[in-house]
């Protein structure tokens, strides 16, 4: 078995799914949306609790632009797949900062 050093993101990942920890009924990482052909996003955290879900986006520094984009870009998945009507929130999460923001 090979054991890899954590990276920065890796870190700051398990960092935020620690203080998700008990609040939500399951938690997902690295959670892919693919069509038939390829990966379209990557969500880093996904979190659900009855008919809520949260997605959150982890970057290590204050970069929300990048972090908007690609909640968006999840947000129009999960919109266009949903046959129901679920609650999403989507948030940021500075790793650096450990600073949680939620992204209308």
């Amino acid at each position: 078995m090979v054991l890899r050093k954590l990276t920065k993101h890796d870190r700051y990942l398990l960092d935020l799914c620690d203080q998700l920890n008990g609040k939500y009924d399951k938690v997902y990482t690295n959670l892919l949306f693919k069509n038939s052909k390829r990966v379209i996003a990557e969500a880093d955290v996904v979190s659900t609790k009855n008919d809520l879900i949260d997605v959150y986006e982890v970057k290590c520094s204050k970069r929300i632009i990048k972090a908007k984009k690609q909640l968006r870009k999840i947000k129009r998945i999960l919109e266009n797949t949903s046959k129901e009507q679920n609650n999403y929130r989507f948030f940021f999460y500075c790793g650096s900062s450990r600073e949680l923001v939620e992204i209308n």
